[in-house]
């Protein structure tokens, strides 16, 4: 350490299990370490201390494009995508169709991703983290990308990932879809965890905690 530097601890550590068919929410205001603990579940970050374990493959859409090469095509950075989540090039030509369709970009799918725009970022990398058919689906501010339409396709997609058995984490700052999509949330704030519980207890909590406008 820097002579004079004070240790930082993004996030503190918590307890939370989470079950198949489950879906839990993280909620808190901006930089209390919602995204640091998808990190640590999705396993780009190493725990200090602790450990997570899970069963299961994980897919996770964390960062804006995060893995995408700017000068590759979109069909390129799909394949390479997915073969970093474990989907084998076979399986990858078979599901390109379904990515595509889902994506919805048109002819864009062959150039590079250098000339898309925010949303055909996000886009892209949600059909090809949901095509690689997951366990634990993570994602953080999908929907506060896309627009009205795409947000619905993610919805209904997490609605169906639910009725497979398989698991959902979610940070966003929209609580009515934490409400609507999970049974459970987590209000983290200061890199605590303030409280886990039923979606519609911690969102209420969370709430109750903002200033009034």
């Amino acid at each position: 350490a820097r002579q004079g530097g004070q240790p930082f601890w993004g996030l503190h550590p918590v307890d939370i299990a989470l079950g198949p068919g489950q879906a839990l929410g993280v909620v808190g205001r901006n930089g209390s370490g919602k995204s640091t603990l998808l990190q640590l579940l999705a396993g780009t970050l190493t725990p200090t201390v602790g450990q997570v374990t899970h069963a299961g493959r994980i897919a996770g859409l964390l960062e804006l494009g995060a893995g995408f090469n700017p000068d590759y095509t979109g069909r390129e950075n799909a394949a390479l995508n997915a073969t970093s989540l474990g989907m084998s090039r076979r399986d990858f030509k078979d599901r390109f169709p379904q990515i595509a369709a889902f994506a919805d970009i048109g002819e864009f799918i062959d150039q590079p991703v250098k000339n898309y725009s925010s949303g055909m970022y996000v886009r892209l990398g949600f059909s090809v983290a949901i095509n690689v058919n997951p366990e634990i689906l993570i994602v953080d501010e999908v929907l506060a990308v896309g627009d009205a339409e795409f947000q619905a396709k993610c919805l209904n997609k997490f609605r169906d990932f639910r009725k497979e058995g398989k698991t959902v984490i979610m940070v966003t700052h929209s609580m009515e879809a934490v409400r609507d999509m999970c049974d459970h949330a987590a209000w983290i704030e200061k890199g605590n965890l303030k409280t886990v519980g039923t979606a519609a207890e911690t969102v209420a909590a969370y709430e109750a905690s903002l200033p009034s406008s």
